[in-house]
Parts: structure tokens; C-alpha cells; sequence
């Protein structure tokens, strides 16, 4: 293996970042301090580790400008767009740090004279966090934060895309005070990943990626028996039904399709929309799709990047080259879009339609600026597509009966049901997928479940 880290820019392929790979030496090195300042951690009240945690997050959000560069320059994300990721990093992680108390609070049952019973929640000890390009900050906080806050030290391994997320993270928690061993970064490959998953010093680990990463993961861990969180991506669905506001609709579900390039694990890939709005719909989506900008993200004027790589791209490409020979037609001339070139990772947005499930691209997921629009009879037609999934991360409805979207919603195998809302996380509601989508929770009271395990204790008090 290569012992250099050299990661590309999308924006031009030139070199944004180079770094050395750490050494079997500095992993151990990680590993013992990471366990050694575990019990500390966990011992040091809870008051004390939420302040040093929202110092850290006041460090971070100091320095938005020019992380947001450093974002658009690793990813490729509009700049106009990237330093929204960093307010959304500060808001899971203030939430998280609101409820911890409350959320980390013993388990106490009903009194029995003569006895005191309650359960704590205990830290798992080390947490290993391999977090993906697309969403550097947003992804890794999910975790980071709470797992920190349950009194778990953190090891983060983040992508060879986004690798100076790491470091700014741990610039962060130096300047804020935490502890030497509590947080720490490293910059590995995958069989390097694949030992630290299977180092007995590692007690659970939280991962965001593809699902082969995931199956990687989880073969990794076989016969540890730990726990591992897995967040899988999706091929996320929505249903306008005859009710909905199409102009609300329609601006939605455009831009869950195509913001980040539709490098989005929620993002919306698959529209079901009644055939009385159908004709309608896919006009004003495909006028509206026409105004995207799509140019060198550095530009404040760019609304749409390149995608990560051009090997993604030409992936992409092929999926709707596919679907186009099986009878697909795409509303969007890409040739509007100057810079759409093959051999490159700027790719034009485009809208799908004459779609049906035997293709590839109602069916597996298309890390892309592409989306699919199919006409429903009805609510059970709608139903029966949205299910007809391997994945299962959100679904959205749009409507404007509350009645009906809570009873559809009931139906939909999804970890996120939305009503007139898309290609979003709530840090109050629980971030789980069901399906290749994964497995686990994080954020919400229940993100913290995950990262401590139940200790149970019963004392007879009289004798």
C-alpha cells in the first residue's frame, strides 16, 4: 500500500491535500492513549465534558469561512452551499449536548421497600467513527458528539476525500481543552481500517458509507461481539398525491434531488406523482432543473458541482445511458450545460421519465444529479412502488391531508417518514434506516442507547 494520502480535487484534479498514512506504530500508539484516557473520561462529571464539548464546537464554528473552502475545494460542493454544513455540525451538536443529561440519566423502575434498583448507562469504552466525503461534518457529529458526551474516547478514521475534517475537529478539541486521547484522528487505508475494526480495544464502531463498507465492517467484527452502528445510503422515495401544493412540491423535490450534486443518502431519487399532476409536474421540474448553474464551485454564481470523481461520474453516466436504452427519456438536454463533458466529474443534472422497476435506476441507489418521475393511480400504487426497495432510509409524502400522510406513512418501510419536507435530519428525531439502508440509531435521546450499554444495579438496603 501506498504510504501517502493524496487526495484530488474535483474541481480541476489537482492535489488538495498530502499526507502520510499512519504506521502500525502510530495506531497502537492511538489505541493506548484512547484507553488509557477512557476511565478518566468517564469519570469526569458530565457537566465538565458538555463545556469542554461546546468549547470545542465554538473553536470549529470560529473558523467557518475558511473550512467551508476547504470543503468545496475537497468535495467539490458549491462554496455558496458548503458553510451551511457547518451551521448544521453546530446545531446537532448544541442539541446533542442539550438533552445529554436528561438522555444519560439512570433508569429508575418502581420503589420495592428495602431495595434501591436502577440501571446506568455506561460508556462502551472506545468508539471507532469512519465517516464518508459527502457530508464530512454532518456525518461525523452524528456520533462524535454523543459518544463523547456518554464518556467514550473516540478514535475518527474520515475519508480520503475530506481528510483535514479530521484535522480541524481535532484542532478544535486541543484548543478547547479536552483531554490527550479522548478525540483522535487517523489517516489509514482499508486493511488498516479492517485491524483496527477487529482491535480488542475497539468497542463499537460507527459507520457511514456504502453497502459493501458496511458488509466490511460487519465480517471485520465477526465473533467480537460488539455493536456497530451502519448508515447505508438509501434510494429514497416521494409521492405527490392529487392534494399537494405541486408549486411547494415541485421546488422540494428538485432540490432533494439535486443539492450536493445528489451526493445525499436521503436524497430523492424516485417521484411518484398522480397522473392528474403528472403532465404538470415534470414541466415545472425539468423548467426549474434548466436554471441550475453548473460550473467551478469556488464561483459564489455555481449552484452545481462536480461530483466527487470522475470515475463516479462515468458511473452515473452509464446508469442513465442504461436506462435511456431500455425505453427511459431524459427532460434535460445536457448539452445546455457547457461544461457536462465525459472524462470529467461535472455532470449535467437530469430528470427521467418513461421509468419502470426493471431498471437499474428505480432500483439501487445513483450517487448523483439524477432523478426519476413515474405517474400513480392512486395511494396504493404509490404505496406498493415506494416499498418495492431495497433501501429504506426516509420517504417523503406530499399533501396537504394530515390524516392521509400518517396512514400512508405507517405503510412505508423507512427509518424517516416526511409530510411536504425531503432530504433532511431532524438531531430531535432518531437517524435510522431499515433495509440496505442499515442498521442502528444516532442523534435523539435513542442515539445515546447505542453508545452506552446497561449496567444494572440491585441493592438490598435492609436486612
Amino acid at each position: 500500500m501506498t504510504q501517502e494520502l493524496i487526495t484530488l480535487s474535483p474541481i480541476d484534479g489537482s492535489v488538495a491535500v498530502r499526507r502520510r498514512y499512519a504506521t502500525s506504530a502510530d495506531i497502537a500508539s492511538a489505541l493506548k492513549r484512547a484507553k488509557q484516557a477512557q476511565t478518566v473520561w468517564q469519570n469526569t462529571p458530565l457537566a465538565t465534558r458538555s463545556a469542554l464539548i461546546s468549547r470545542a464546537v465554538e473553536a470549529l464554528v470560529k473558523n467557518k469561512d475558511a473550512i467551508a473552502e476547504e470543503l468545496t475545494r475537497q468535495m467539490g460542493r458549491p462554496i455558496r452551499h458548503t458553510p451551511g454544513e457547518i451551521d448544521g455540525f453546530e446545531l446537532r451538536a448544541r442539541y446533542m449536548i442539550s438533552i445529554a443529561e436528561t438522555s444519560l440519566a439512570d433508569v429508575i423502575p418502581p420503589p420495592i421497600d428495602g431495595y434501591t434498583r436502577f440501571i446506568k448507562r455506561s460508556p462502551l469504552g472506545l468508539v471507532l467513527i469512519i465517516a464518508p466525503w459527502n457530508y464530512p461534518l454532518l456525518t461525523a457529529v452524528n456520533a462524535l458528539v454523543p459518544a463523547l458526551l456518554a464518556g467514550n474516547t473516540v478514535l475518527l478514521k474520515h475519508s480520503a476525500q475530506t481528510p483535514l475534517v479530521a484535522e480541524r475537529l481535532d484542532q478544535a478539541f486541543r484548543s478547547a481543552g479536552l483531554p490527550v486521547g479522548v478525540f483522535q484522528f487517523l489517516h489509514i487505508g482499508h486493511e488498516d481500517i479492517r485491524r483496527l475494526v477487529q482491535s480488542p480495544e475497539i468497542n463499537f464502531v460507527c459507520f457511514t458509507g456504502s453497502v459493501a463498507g458496511g458488509a466490511a465492517v460487519e465480517q471485520a467484527a465477526a465473533g467480537r461481539f460488539i455493536g456497530a452502528g451502519l448508515e447505508l445510503g438509501g434510494n429514497d422515495p416521494a409521492y405527490v398525491r392529487p392534494d399537494a401544493n405541486l408549486t411547494h412540491a415541485v421546488e422540494t423535490l428538485v432540490d432533494g434531488a439535486f443539492f450536493n450534486s445528489g451526493q445525499s443518502c436521503c436524497g430523492i431519487q424516485r417521484i411518484y406523482v398522480h397522473q392528474s399532476l403528472f403532465q404538470e409536474f415534470i414541466e415545472r421540474a425539468a423548467a426549474l432543473t434548466q436554471q441550475y448553474v453548473l460550473g467551478n464551485p469556488l464561483d459564489p454564481q455555481t449552484t452545481l458541482g462536480p461530483v466527487v470523481r470522475n470515475a463516479a461520474a462515468a458511473e452515473i453516466r452509464a446508469t442513465v445511458d442504461k436506462a435511456i436504452s431500455q425505453g427511459a427519456r431524459g427532460l434535460i438536454d445536457a448539452r445546455t450545460f457547457s461544461l457536462d463533458k465525459a472524462g470529467t466529474p461535472y455532470i449535467a443534472p437530469q430528470i427521467l421519465v418513461n421509468v419502470n422497476h426493471s431498471m437499474k435506476i428505480m432500483t439501487e441507489e445513483c450517487f448523483g444529479p439524477v432523478c426519476s418521475v413515474m405517474p400513480v393511480r392512486d395511494d396504493e400504487e404509490a404505496i406498493r412502488l415506494m416499498n418495492d426497495s431495497h433501501y429504506g432510509l426516509t420517504a417523503s409524502v406530499f399533501t396537504q391531508d394530515v390524516d392521509a400522510a400518517l396512514r400512508i406513512g405507517d405503510r412505508i418501510e423507512t427509518g424517516t417518514w416526511f409530510m411536504n419536507r425531503c432530504d433532511y435530519l431532524d438531531p430531535a428525531l432518531a437517524w435510522t434506516g431499515i433495509k440496505n439502508s442499515g442498521r442502528g440509531v444516532t442523534l435523539s435521546s435513542m442515539g445515546f442507547e447505542h453508545l452506552t450499554r446497561a449496567k444494572s444495579l440491585h441493592l438490598k438496603t435492609t436486612l
